[in-house]
């Protein structure tokens, strides 16, 4: 403990410390304010509540000036420390830094896949001057489109059980800076369609993982009572990315020609990587706090390559596979996952070129109305993750509360999908909305089906959806080309786009309702 002694009345300071009893003397600069205007006339005693060290006392370079810009004095005289450099000091800055750390994970994480979705919708809005460029039809359209969902699917699997294996951060690091460079190389290679086709294949792979890394971190870290909202959090950004990305294409397209949107928003995912590395240092790994004790993060920096590999191996058949498969619970996720994404990949990527084509908007116009859709699921997911997670808090059985946030998912943008498909004569601004109402209403899926896979096991939650995204993707591969080719063929937007989506719908609503459980599972491993 230190005293500090200011007598007003000759501008003498003193400064005493018990532990050697010496004094130092601060004599005022020829630049200083008169201590006498303190309204009192007797001297004043402060304690300083810090360390000094003895070296620091005997090095009498500071003056009282200094002392008292860095520090104030409180209406009692009790000293404290405000400035921005003893903040520092004492580990407050940034200001996120005291954040929960499941805050922080899912912050970055949900904007990592706002950055996913931005180099998703992309190329449904330039695929339209590319094709009139490179003298494509609906079918080498639906191609080029259909590519990404290629590498989507491959990577599901594999995305999930490295996310296992190494945690979810790792892999949805290295996704992310995969798809950004695949992003930024497809105006090189659009005039060579197998170079084109590779380079959408590895944004798809690239993304392909980043589900998987989401959930596994999701499921390691978030108690139950708030998951619903961390998913749609989360999840959430891929409608925000929708918004971003399809707001800011058609400008950059008009100004700076279509190659311009996959250069910047391939930029801005190495910007997050980097910026990444960063946040990674501040944040302590939550894998070996909070992860369920599998055995299987194994990875020695000293291992040889030839033990890890062999490790790696025994991880793999370490997987109950068998188990999942003998679940009904695990197959009415996977169908329900297929039945949701034909609706959601087929929408996203043809929107706009039927807002373009059967409603006769302009590419800017196409790309503004394609956007209410994302907007409005913002919207609805918020309202969605609070009711889920009330439900629960209340009591109600968490099944029961999954089957309720999928059927509304599947019928709501069925029944829209219905009216639209009539010939009701609507004007385009009744389409519109109705389309809208009934996709932003199929967000009550991240309430749904995307949080079951954490219910059922947290171990094994990233590898549970990389098994149903990976058939999820399917229809990005065979439904995005399908909806091209019967486009050609038939000149009808509701056989080619809407009839498919309505089929699925309601016969995953079926399935759902039969078969989703959101019961833990232990999974046992059978030979």
């Amino acid at each position: 403990m230190s005293k500090l002694i200011l007598k007003p009345e000759n501008s003498f300071c003193c400064y005493s410390h018990h532990a050697t009893r010496r004094a130092l003397i601060f004599h005022p600069s020829k630049k200083q304010f008169p201590l006498n205007v303190l309204p009192f006339n007797h001297s004043i005693k402060f304690r300083v509540s810090c360390r000094v060290k003895e070296k620091e006392k005997e090095e009498t370079g500071q003056n009282l000036g200094g002392l008292l810009e860095n520090e104030e004095l409180d209406q009692k005289g009790t000293l404290f420390k405000a400035s921005s450099a003893n903040e520092l000091e004492a580990g407050n800055w940034p200001p996120w830094k005291n954040l929960p750390q499941r805050y922080k994970l899912i912050g970055t994480t949900s904007l990592a896949f706002i950055i996913c979705n931005m180099d998703k919708v992309n190329l449904s809005i330039a695929i339209i001057p590319m094709s009139h460029q490179f003298g494509w039809n609906s079918s080498v359209a639906g191609l080029v489109q259909s590519s990404f969902f290629w590498g989507y699917a491959l990577s599901q699997l594999p995305g999930g059980w490295l996310a296992k294996i190494y945690g979810g951060r790792k892999v949805l690091k290295i996704g992310v800076l995969a798809w950004s460079i695949a992003t930024a190389l497809v105006p090189s290679l659009a005039g060579f369609m197998p170079g084109l086709l590779a380079s959408r294949i590895l944004v798809g792979i690239g993304e392909g993982v980043s589900p998987s890394a989401a959930t596994d971190m999701i499921a390691r870290s978030i108690p139950l009572e708030e998951r619903s909202r961390a998913v749609s959090f989360v999840f959430g950004g891929l409608s925000f990315g929708s918004v971003i990305g399809l707001l800011l294409a058609p400008p950059l397209i008009q100004n700076y020609g279509w190659e311009s949107v996959f250069y910047i928003f391939g930029l801005l995912g190495v910007a997050w990587f980097s910026a990444f590395q960063f946040v990674e240092e501040d944040q302590p790994s939550f894998d070996s706090a909070s992860a369920p004790t599998s055995g299987l993060q194994f990875i020695s920096k000293n291992n040889s390559l030839k033990a890890s590999l062999a490790e790696l191996g025994g991880s793999l058949k370490d997987v109950p596979w068998k188990a999942f498969f003998q679940s009904k619970a695990v197959w009415a996720m996977i169908y329900a996952h297929f039945c949701g994404s034909w609706g959601h990949y087929t929408c996203l990527s043809w929107l706009p070129t039927y807002f373009s084509e059967e409603l006769d908007l302009n590419l800017t116009e196409a790309a503004w109305v394609s956007v209410l859709p994302p907007l409005a699921s913002i919207f609805v997911t918020s309202i969605a993750a609070q009711l889920a997670d009330n439900l629960i808090a209340k009591g109600v059985d968490t099944t029961v509360v999954r089957k309720i946030c999928q059927t509304i998912a599947f019928l709501s943008p069925a029944t829209c999908m219905v009216l639209a498909s009539l010939d009701l004569s609507l004007p385009p601004w009744e389409v519109v909305t109705i389309l809208t109402g009934g996709l932003a209403l199929s967000s009550f899926a991240l309430s749904g089906l995307y949080c079951t896979h954490q219910d059922m096991s947290s171990e094994y939650a990233s590898i549970l959806l990389g098994i149903t995204n990976t058939v999820g993707a399917v229809p990005g591969i065979v439904g995005v080309a399908l909806t091209g080719y019967l486009l050609d063929s038939t000149h009808s937007w509701s056989i080619s786009l809407f009839m498919p989506s309505i089929f699925f719908y309601l016969t995953g609503t079926v399935v759902w309702l039969a078969l989703a459980s959101s019961k833990p599972q232990t999974f046992l491993k059978r030979d």
